[in-house]
């Protein structure tokens, strides 16, 4: 952890676009946390004002608030448009990346004399690395980590302990993979026949574009035929899984528990929520935004906000929820008017019997 004066974060936050204002005495903060766990000489942030109460207990010395939000006059308070983004470049600013153990080439390592390894390796005990397999320039892999054969490495990847990326698939440049997670797998591919499945040879890739980051325990399918493809700058959480042909687009963000089947067709800078679900051979619109839980059995327009399952449009899911809640209420009405109903044909019936005449 590097501390840093406010005024000079405030400077840090300008060369990051964010512009800042701060009111109070200038501290020194070694550290940034929650506004509950934050202690004196730590730096904290309220990105929602529905959490402003912690404000007025927090112990931490300085806060990173929206504008136009009253700050505990004990708090040195630093205002911006972008309390978020301005958290995160302090995060940067005070704690850095991770810094990962420097193994160099260790002598456990198991590597095939064909298999080519770019400069500055930094390769622990346990990996595995096959024939015909190419690693870029300054690539980490931590314990346990399998390259399988012909497979291709770009610079700067750093694959955490037991990533298994099966032969012929590719990682481009500045890719992480965290810990557990299956690259270029068989896909879910049997053929029916005679009241048997027949497994189809999965002959295909996964290519994964530069940039991308893949949480822990994911799993993406090799294609069938041709590839699996993971767009540049597309980020995963934890367990999420891609089946085999899909293509995703650049820049997307893909919550934990999140299931595409074989061969759906992702857009540019799509969001999809923790356990969305989506059904084989779908498409999915440019920027689609699509809530948590969702299931998405049709096609959704680009820009297009989903919610619910199936999913539908956001207003029409919202709606959906109003009307699920006022069901029971609906319900007793109903059962109301029933029985009002059933009243008045007895009276109609009896008049009838008795010879009067029905009201008009």
């Amino acid at each position: 952890m590097t501390p840093i004066r406010l005024s000079q974060l405030r400077e840090v936050l300008g060369k990051n676009g964010i512009e800042a204002t701060l009111e109070g005495d200038d501290r020194i903060v070694s550290a940034v946390n929650t506004l509950e766990a934050a202690a004196g000489g730590e730096l904290s942030f309220l990105s929602n004002v529905k959490y402003l109460s912690a404000l007025e207990t927090t112990r931490a010395d300085a806060v990173i608030v929206p504008n136009g939000v009253q700050v505990p006059a004990r708090l040195t308070a630093m205002r911006c448009r972008d309390p978020y983004g301005a958290v995160t470049a302090a995060i940067v600013a005070i704690h850095g990346y991770r810094k990962h153990p420097q193994w160099g080439r260790s002598l456990s390592a198991q590597i095939d004399p064909t298999a080519r390894i770019g400069s500055a390796p930094n390769l622990a005990n346990g990996v595995t690395i096959s024939a015909a397999a190419v690693v870029g320039n300054n690539c980490t892999m931590y314990p346990g980590c399998y390259i399988g054969e012909g497979a291709r490495i770009g610079d700067d990847c750093v694959l955490f302990p037991n990533v298994v990326i099966y032969d012929g698939c590719v990682l481009g440049n500045r890719v992480t993979v965290h810990a557990g997670s299956v690259i270029g797998e068989d896909g879910l591919g049997f053929a029916p026949q005679n009241g048997h499945w027949v497994k189809i040879p999965q002959i295909g890739r996964v290519v994964v574009g530069d940039d991308v980051e893949i949480g822990a325990n994911c799993t993406i399918d090799r294609a069938t035929l041709g590839q699996t493809e993971i767009g540049s700058g597309t980020k995963f959480g934890n367990v999420v899984v891609i089946g085999h042909g899909t293509k995703i687009g650049p820049d997307c963000l893909f919550v934990g528990l999140v299931g595409l089947a074989g061969s759906v067709t992702v857009g540019r800078n799509v969001t999809l929520a923790g356990q969305v679900g989506v059904a084989g051979h779908l498409t999915i619109g440019d920027e689609a935004r699509v809530g948590a839980q969702a299931g998405v059995n049709s096609d959704v327009d680009p820009k297009a906000s989903m919610l619910g399952s199936p999913a539908l449009p956001l207003d029409d899911a919202r709606r959906s929820v109003v009307l699920v809640g006022k069901l029971p209420e609906m319900a007793k009405r109903l059962r109301s008017l029933e029985q009002e109903v059933r009243q008045l044909r007895a009276q109609l019936n009896g008049q009838v019997a008795s010879g009067e005449r029905a009201p008009t």
